[in-house]
């Protein structure tokens, strides 16, 4: 009989598929999956059938893409973070809204443990523990990547094998990628030779400047307290906004960064971003703020940003 209910932050990748029957027979636990859709286009249709084959009991499925961009990526627009003056954010602002999401779940399903895919090296662990615990210091929170024996993608996908696990992993995967609607996140390979550019595959969101139009485009863009409402006087929910922005930027080669930025745990992390949207919404609207805002506030709205934008960055988003 199993004794235990644990709530895992599911992708259907390698990890977390592996990650669902590990946790199973380690707890003797019923597993529940969560997904969260932030407006990733990784394949999400066939995700539940995939978590309930490999051993889960439930499988939410849950489209938070209007929750992101109004309740979270709206607030760090209007607060200008752009961590250490570049990067938008965009995984995040992401996390504690997943946070939430599996903190709600485990709340209504009775569960004492949750478990996310995070290893020790990255931010994400920091702030998807920092987020539950504060929601609900109660939950046990597991990290099987900290734990678990296995060394390498090799040997979990023969355990994978062993198990009957429905994996589709190669053992050479080029990039470490995480994506919403926000902005793409692109790490690992041949980025961690600083010495070389990153290579096009290493972009998926974003043209080449180089092989942008020549003729440039002007968009108009409406801000209603802080918020941006139209393009070029048509009034749009925020998601069909963003994703405007996305694609006109994007066919123009706007809003790669490729940066050394500083993580949580201490290290350096060589990280390329795509955020067209969000990049042009940054612009738009740090422009309006020097039109309309005084000097001294101006002056205290860039020392409050950078104070915010690290603040997300850390994972204490849910700090009073």
């Amino acid at each position: 009989m199993q004794n235990n209910k644990i709530v895992v932050a599911y992708s259907g990748g390698l990890d977390t598929s592996v990650m669902v029957k590990w946790l199973s027979k380690k707890y003797n636990a019923e597993i529940i999956t969560v997904t969260g859709n932030l407006g990733q286009k990784s394949e999400l249709i066939n995700l539940e059938e995939k978590a309930l084959s490999t051993g889960a009991s439930k499988a939410y499925i849950v489209n938070l893409q209007k929750e992101f961009i109004e309740d979270y990526a709206w607030k760090a627009l209007k607060g200008g973070a752009l961590y250490e003056g570049e990067y938008p954010l965009a995984t995040a602002i992401g996390r504690p809204l997943l946070a939430k999401l599996m903190v709600e779940i485990a709340q209504k399903e009775g569960a004492n443990m949750v478990a996310h895919g995070c290893t020790g090296k990255g931010n994400d662990q920091v702030r998807f523990e920092v987020g539950m615990k504060t929601l609900d210091p109660n939950l046990e929170i597991l990290a099987p990547l900290r734990e678990w024996e296995f060394k390498s993608r090799e040997e979990e996908i023969e355990y994978a094998k062993a198990n009957d696990i429905p994996v589709s992993a190669k053992l050479e995967k080029l990039y470490s990628i995480d994506e919403n609607i926000w902005g793409i996140a692109t790490e690992c390979g041949i980025l961690e030779d600083t010495s070389q550019a990153p290579p096009d595959d290493a972009y998926q969101m974003t043209i080449n400047p180089k092989n942008a139009p020549q003729e440039s485009v002007v968009i108009k863009i409406t801000f209603e307290k802080g918020i941006p409402t139209k393009i070029d006087g048509v009034e749009m929910p925020g998601t069909q906004l963003v994703s405007t922005l996305n694609d006109i930027g994007g066919k123009h080669g706007i809003g790669r960064l490729d940066i050394i930025e500083n993580r949580v745990v201490g290290i350096k992390s060589r990280e390329v971003y795509e955020a067209p949207g969000a990049m042009i919404l940054h612009e738009a609207h740090r422009q309006l703020e020097k039109l309309t805002l005084d000097k001294d506030t101006f002056r205290y709205k860039q020392n409050a940003s950078n104070t915010y934008a690290n603040l997300i960055y850390d994972g204490f988003w849910f700090t009073p």
